[in-house]
């Protein structure tokens, strides 16, 4: 890779970094804000989904509005408002500033993460050089969430608002980073290819309820639950309706019809599932039952980020011996065995048997997150890299928030009492939830298996090797790449 190719990777591995780091300070500041604040369960509660419903709701749109508006020019705009917004945050008094401010955050990474994502799938040729670049920016976001969790720590040790005005001063140097690094381009032709706004509406507003019917399932009636994702299903199949009927759809419909794609998004939404709850799960036994401090916490948890070292180093010599498929299927296997290592968990476990689980849900992570990243964008014509990128990445969200309303809706059943023996069975049972997740994720990659196996045993003797599987791209072509379109 050239030098400038290297420097836009950086500015976007930085915002990668930004966005996990923003996310991990604030998981480990939340006692903090609340006794400042003086904020009810509830409300605490809807500092972290208002950024969910944000980041989750908006992603799609983010992703087709880098497309046709362009990839630099929608990243450097809502850069600059997820600076504003996060400082804003660290000025709230009151409970609903904050949760305003967080909302916004959310959109703003919703729309700045598929545009740098599309940067780097569009500015780099597919094969080794993309993946390496992908890899090296997985292993930032990686690095970024688990350097979040001890940062969070300390700088909610002198002041909570310092994790929301820290961002600020990272971002604004992104900011500069960017405006001089990712070259200008045109603005994309879209000659034919009107905004879809019936599409973006309905889209929209239906993922923005079914995240909000799942993240609040545990603190409301069952029938507002099944009401509020029925509406939301409702909405998803008008936007199916819609978007078969338009000529400029916001998501072609055709684009479902790559194999490698669905797996991945199938695979990340089950993988952020199990992944979040985990987490969500850990960090209550050692707080509540250990009682732990947030920093000894944020110090347990910091073994995943060894993700952040072999995402980089070790997995793409995997990727390039294995292929992706196997990569991401033993990934998910480890990720299992992480798992199933905590079902046992005992009143009492030392960190060092922990640790063993701890470790390899970091492997785990550097061998799935990555490959799937690239899965998710192979064989994906250029004009649609943005709308790839946002699939995904709704996946992600949406997974998580699933994975965190599943673990807590199990949690608060099987907990009889707020005795240690009550609150460990509790967790205990919620730990199965990640478990049949990741296990379940395995089983859809291993589909792919099967899939590459008949590719490869029908391709004529002395042929080439088979190539990701791709969607139908308008106009049947894949167009040129070009860094910063």
């Amino acid at each position: 890779m050239t030098g400038r190719a290297w420097g836009v990777l950086f500015v976007l591995c930085g915002a990668i970094f930004l966005e996990g780091i923003d996310v991990a300070m604030l998981n480990v500041a939340l006692p903090a804000i609340r006794d400042d604040l003086d904020l009810s369960t509830g409300t605490l509660q809807w500092v972290m989904s208002a950024y969910v419903l944000g980041y989750g709701g908006f992603m799609l749109l983010g992703g087709r509005a880098a497309d046709l508006f362009g990839r630099r020019r929608m990243f450097v705009l809502w850069l600059v408002v997820f600076l504003l917004f996060s400082g804003l945050g660290g000025l709230a008094t009151e409970g609903w500033m904050l949760i305003v401010a967080r909302f916004v955050t959310g959109v703003a990474a919703a729309f700045m993460t598929p545009a740098g994502l599309s940067i780097i799938t569009t500015g780099f040729p597919e094969g080794p050089q993309r993946d390496k670049a992908l890899l090296v920016y997985a292993g930032t976001a990686a690095g970024g969430f688990s350097i979040g969790l001890v940062v969070g720590g300390l700088l909610s040790a002198i002041d909570w608002r310092w994790v929301f005005f820290a961002p600020v001063i990272l971002s604004l140097g992104i900011l500069l980073a960017a405006l001089a690094l990712i070259p200008a381009s045109p603005r994309p032709d879209r000659t034919g290819q009107g905004v879809d706004l019936a599409g973006a509406v309905t889209v929209t507003a239906g993922i923005l309820l079914l995240v909000f019917g799942v993240e609040r399932a545990t603190h409301v009636p069952a029938a507002w639950t099944v009401g509020t994702v029925g509406t939301a299903l409702l909405l998803f199949l008008a936007f199916a309706v819609i978007e078969r009927a338009s000529s400029s759809p916001l998501v072609r419909p055709g684009i479902f019809r790559s194999g490698s794609l669905v797996r991945a998004n199938v695979a990340g939404l089950l993988f952020a599932a199990g992944f979040f709850g985990f987490q969500f799960i850990v960090v209550l036994y050692l707080q509540e039952l250990r009682g732990w401090s947030s920093l000894q916490t944020s110090f347990a948890l910091i073994v995943i980020g060894v993700d952040a070292v072999l995402s980089p180093l070790l997995t793409p010599k995997l990727v390039a011996r294995f292929g992706h498929a196997r990569v991401i299927f033993g990934g998910l296997l480890v990720a299992s065995l992480s798992y199933a290592l905590f079902l046992p968990l005992g009143a009492d476990w030392t960190y060092a048997a922990m640790f063993p689980g701890l470790l390899l849900l970091g492997v785990a992570f550097s061998l799935v997150y990555g490959p799937l990243t690239i899965v998710a964008t192979d064989g994906v014509a250029e004009v649609e890299q943005g709308v790839a990128g946002g699939l995904l990445y709704t996946s992600f969200q949406f997974g998580a928030a699933l994975g965190l309303s599943a673990v807590t809706a199990v949690n608060i059943t099987a907990t009889d009492g707020a005795s240690p023996a009550d609150l460990l069975d509790g967790y205990r049972a919620a730990l199965v939830v990640p478990l049949a997740a990741a296990l379940i994720a395995a089983a859809v990659s291993a589909s792919g298996l099967r899939t590459r196996r008949a590719r490869a045993d029908s391709a004529p003797a002395g042929g080439h090797r088979a190539g990701p599987e791709r969607s139908d791209a308008p106009g049947g072509v894949q167009q040129p790449a070009g860094l910063g379109s």
